[in-house]
């Protein structure tokens, strides 16, 4: 798959450039890369937190589920025994 890049012009504080083009010096690479990174690392992170709520979710919906189910189970295997 061919990834293509578009331009993109941001303000930020003069500290914060600094900052990439430390990291981007530290790596060998360019503050542009640095940049890019941080925000899939921020975009994975924001994911992975979307996921976690699903998924608490759902355990929830499984455990109301199986709490309710348990009162139906017990009297069927009940009348197995009769």
């Amino acid at each position: 798959m061919v990834q293509t890049k578009t331009r993109l012009s941001v303000t930020i504080k003069p500290e914060l450039k600094a900052l990439a083009e430390e990291v981007a010096r530290e790596s060998n690479t360019s503050t542009s890369k640095v940049v890019s990174q941080c925000l899939e690392d921020l975009a994975r992170n924001r994911k992975e937190k979307l996921m976690i709520g699903y998924y608490k979710a759902m355990a929830a919906e499984h455990r109301d589920f199986a709490r309710k189910s348990v009162k139906v189970i017990q009297k069927i295997a009940a009348s197995w025994g009769d």
